[in-house]
């Protein structure tokens, strides 16, 4: 079944699950429940794609689609196979009309996924958005992209009903469904429908199943008994007021019974649950599936003896999180990612003080990571740990400020779109009473063990505020930093502050293809620069993040939102930010972290690129800036590298 991804958050994906109207043959494909309708016009030539969220290849040899006034037909797919990520595409053997369905069937008859559209929703094409086979249904705002992942041209903002999941659902007895609300904002149910995975079925209004069901309050539940009567391989499609397709699942024998539910509520995957719970949080006790390991989850690994002069450093400044915060949406799960006081170096001897993360989007088995005490690591996995990769350096490299001076206090690092590295630093150490607030750039291909700067842009006289002689006050400064394609700028509509208008890169020829967003410390805005290539840089204002601080920063192209990270002093959240109706960049949605984790200094936060998902998740990491865990004499003590699941 398929799973949530990045759209659950901010564009609020659409789980289409595959669908079985009858008990599935053996002719049906292994692997058919993973192919997803991802893109349809119902202009030209009907074109159709679909794509294969799943882990291995499916064969399409047989398969048919139907509308709602044709019976199943052959369709020529421009290949008869599908490979795991892959798309294919074909066009409908019967036109589309304005306001329609397909429906695509297994030779055997399966159905394996529905949309439905309102009038001239499929024109110029309606396509999944914020995740490739997983995303939201929107009409493109961009041009069609037929055999490739879709533009990331989304809409700035998604209707508040699309935040709507079925959340749990049975076929046992009362055949019971639950609705949950990601959103923030209560969503009337109006004239919604839904129907099972029997094609002769039409949709039945929910307000004739439960006439109580008007309003799903945010994060909260509704339930319905479905009239249709549901089955053991069956499924049910939910539909908006306007007949367009909002959510589905899909069960196998018995998997609906007791139920099937989601873990985590209105995020994960669907699985087989041993305790049905409709109208409350899921129990997340049963089987199959994915999104983690109970409802509480577990924090797994960790253990090793702290090395002499490793000294872990307990956290400080906790503070609430902003009101409105949701619950963490990946996997229940944590695993401690790093073997027992990794990160000691000759400037850091206590093991503690790593402070960003950043995936390679070049190369996404290469975790890029900077301490404090100006030191880089290059990533790798190694027996479910990430450790430094011994082809570029076993005990990471040092990094100085240009002219190979000082010591950068470097905080955070983010990959640029030509590949170089770009890290900031709010102070040099050898002289930690001033602030020091620079971007560095390097490139990781540099030979020896030392590197500088191929550039370095300094903004120290920016930030008046931290210049008081206190070292505190210094160490308030660049904590992370972001490379945000001028792609994702405009495609979304971003008015530039310096000129009020939109934003036209070509304005700014020395700057490259991205914006670098720099978070500060001191009070949690963004600040947002053009990177010129002659060392000068263009200032484009601030950002709010609604927090009080800023520990990390990342531009995720899964949910194609700007992430900003704080640690313990805003409650362990993450808060994704998307371009507004304004074409300002404001806040969408903030989350928390996985409960089992501690409450730490947790100033890094790396999300993996999509490419890497498997069955509908990805890995998120966290550094622990003191290496601390749980306190002294747990198994988390002197780590610092957490791993999770986020969605695609």
């Amino acid at each position: 079944m398929a799973t949530a991804c990045a759209a659950a958050l901010t564009l609020s994906a659409l789980f289409t699950g595959a669908v079985a109207a009858q008990p599935a043959a053996a002719a049906t494909p292994v692997g058919y429940q993973n192919v997803r309708i991802n893109e349809v016009t119902s202009s030209g030539n009907d074109t159709v794609e679909l794509y294969n969220t799943g882990p291995s290849a499916v064969s399409l040899s047989g398969w048919k689609t139907s509308d709602d006034s044709f019976s199943p037909q052959a369709f020529t797919p421009s290949s008869t196979t599908i490979p795991a990520g892959g798309f294919v595409t074909f066009n409908s053997p019967k036109g589309l009309g304005d306001a329609d369905k397909l429906v695509l069937h297994t030779s055997d008859g399966t159905v394996v996924d529905r949309v439905d559209w309102a009038t001239d929703a499929a024109k110029p094409a309606l396509a999944r958005c914020g995740g490739d086979g997983t995303g939201a249904w929107v009409v493109t705002t961009a041009a069609t992209t037929f055999g490739a992942a879709n533009a990331p041209g989304c809409p700035s903002s998604a209707p508040a009903s699309s935040r709507i999941r079925i959340n749990e659902v049975t076929s046992n007895g009362s055949d019971t469904v639950e609705l949950y609300n990601g959103g923030t904002s209560a969503v009337a149910l109006g004239s919604w429908k839904y129907v099972d995975g029997d094609t002769a079925h039409t949709p039945v209004s929910l307000a004739s199943s439960s006439p109580s069901a008007t309003t799903v309050p945010a994060g909260g539940y509704v339930t319905f008994n479905s009239t249709l009567g549901l089955g053991d391989n069956d499924s049910l499609f939910l539909l908006d007021a306007s007949g367009s397709s909002v959510d589905s699942v899909t069960w196998a024998t018995d998997g609906a019974k007791p139920s099937a539910e989601r873990c985590a509520d209105g995020t994960g995957w669907f699985r087989t649950a041993t305790t049905a719970t409709p109208g409350g949080p899921n129990s997340c006790s049963g089987s199959g599936g994915g999104g983690g390991g109970g409802q509480t989850g577990q924090l797994l690994g960790g253990g090793g003896s702290l090395t002499s002069g490793c000294t872990p450093e307990a956290p400080s400044g906790t503070g609430s999180a902003p009101a409105g915060t949701l619950a963490w949406p990946g996997g229940l799960d944590v695993t401690i990612a790093d073997t027992v006081c990794a990160f000691t170096t000759s400037t850091g001897p206590e093991g503690r003080d790593l402070s960003g993360l950043a995936f390679d989007p070049g190369n996404p088995s290469v975790l890029w990571a900077v301490k404090n005490k100006n030191w880089l690591y290059k990533l790798v996995r190694s027996n479910g740990r990430w450790v430094p990769d011994s082809s570029w350096s076993a005990s990471g490299k040092q990094i100085r400020f240009a002219g190979g001076t000082g010591q950068p206090d470097s905080e955070g690092l983010t990959v640029g779109g030509d590949g170089h590295l770009y890290v900031t630093s709010e102070r040099d150490n050898t002289s930690n009473t001033a602030p020091k607030d620079t971007i560095m750039e390097f490139d990781p291909s540099a030979t020896g063990a030392t590197l500088t700067p191929l550039r370095q842009w300094d903004m120290t006289a920016q930030f008046p505020q931290l210049d008081t002689g206190s070292k505190d006050d210094a160490n308030l400064g660049f904590e992370g930093v972001a490379y945000v394609p001028d792609s994702w700028l405009t495609a979304n509509g971003w008015v530039d502050p310096r000129t009020g208008s939109a934003y036209a890169p070509a304005r700014y020829p020395l700057h490259g293809s991205g914006l670098f967003f720099a978070g500060l410390e001191w009070d949690g805005t963004l600040h947002v620069y053009g990177l010129n290539s002659d060392g000068t840089y263009t200032t484009f204002g601030t950002v709010s993040t609604g927090k009080a601080s800023v520990m990390d920063v990342l531009f995720d192209a899964g949910t194609q939102r700007i992430v900003a990270t704080c640690d313990n002093t805003c409650g362990e959240t993450h808060t994704l930010l998307k371009v507004g109706a304004g074409g300002a960049i404001v806040p969408d949605a903030t989350y928390t972290n996985p409960a089992v984790m501690p409450t730490d200094n947790l100033e890094g936060f790396a999300l993996a690129p999509v490419s890497t998902c498997v069955n509908g998740g990805r890995e998120a990491v966290w550094s622990d800036d003191g290496s601390y865990g749980f306190g002294s004499g747990t198994t988390s003590f002197g780590h610092a590298l957490y791993s999770g699941t986020f969605p695609c």
